[in-house]
Formats: C-alpha cells, structure tokens, sequence
C-alpha cells in the first residue's frame, strides 16, 4: 500500500491533500459540518499517540489515564464526574476506577460532601508521581499542535473555543427541532 494510511500517517496542509484518500479529503475540506469534523480529528491525532504512549510506558489504558487526569484537574471528583466530562461509560470507568486502585494510584474511594451514592476519587502520590511525569508531554504536544498560530491567533482561537463551550447550553443534548422526520408519505 502507497501514502498515508492512518491520520497519523498523513501528512498536513492543503497542499498536500491531493494525496490524501479521498474520504478526508471529503471530510476535512468539503464537510457541510466541517467545524465538529475538525474539531474530532483534531483531537484524534492529538490522542492517539499519547495515549498509546501513555499505555507502552505505563501500562494504562485510556480510560484509566482519563481518570488520573481528571482527578489531577478536579481531585475529589466522582466517577459520575468523569463519565460526564469524557463520554465513557460508567461501566468502563469503574473497572478503570478498580485497577488504578489496586495500584495504588488512587486512594480508596470516600463519601463526597452531600451524601449519596456518589464517592470522592482522590490521587495518591504514586498517582500525582505519574501526572507529573506525564504531563510534561501532553503539554508538549498541545503546544506543537499549535505552533502554527501566532500568539494573538492563539489567543483568539482559545477566546472562541472558550465562547463556543460557553454556548453549548443551548444545543447541547438536545437535536434541531426540525429534525423530527415527516409522517407525510410514510407507510403507516
């Protein structure tokens, strides 16, 4: 097989897309949609290399990373709160949550504040240990993933992100009202 293979593979710039097979070429730069489109592959060559990094250095894999990362942002989160903030399931956190416990990378689960089901997940030091050995190269990446913009282009692209997430309240969870398909014409 000739050329790029994976997104991992391909090499970027418009330039270059002659090349590319043609369903991203489709998707990256014919899309109705393209602004999600984007945003998700974006994300995919951001996160396939360092979670398979992550998983041949440490042996984690990504949904236990995604837990200590979240607690090292939020310590005191709740699986629940991961779910929410990751789009894996609750199922698939708890075992995560299960192994991580085990070894030792966080502590034992507490009752959060307020009562309830819900518990607090808390790093241990060996948990803390490993965030501050990892992301150093999360945070590398990022910055080499941006290093394309200036500085005011960083800014600005990072103030409409940020307006972006503010106003997913407002579609967020929920289909355009004229989603809803037509009876008329439809075999009942």
């Amino acid at each position: 097989m000739s050329g790029p293979q994976t997104a991992c593979d391909q090499d970027f710039g418009k330039d270059d897309m002659a090349e590319s097979p043609d369903m991203l070429n489709a998707k990256l730069w014919d899309n109705p949609c393209p602004f999600a489109f984007r945003i998700n592959y974006l994300a995919l060559l951001y996160n396939t290399p360092l979670y398979s990094w992550v998983q041949d250095t440490y042996g984690l894999k990504r949904p236990e990373y995604v837990v200590l990362y979240s607690l090292s942002l939020a310590d005191g989160g709740s699986a629940r709160d991961v779910s929410r903030t990751s789009g894996f399931p609750k199922n698939t956190l708890s075992r995560a949550i299960k192994r991580l416990e085990l070894m030792g990378l966080i502590e034992g689960r507490c009752r959060a504040p307020g009562g309830g089901r819900k518990q607090a997940l808390r790093l241990s030091e060996k948990g803390w240990q490993l965030i501050r050995e990892t992301r150093p190269t999360f945070e590398a990446q990022e910055k080499r993933m941006l290093r394309v913009l200036s500085d005011g282009e960083r800014q600005m692209l990072s103030e409409l992100m940020s307006k972006v997430v503010l106003g997913a309240q407002d579609w967020a969870g929920d289909l355009p009202p004229d989603t809803t398909p037509s009876r008329k014409g439809q075999p009942q």
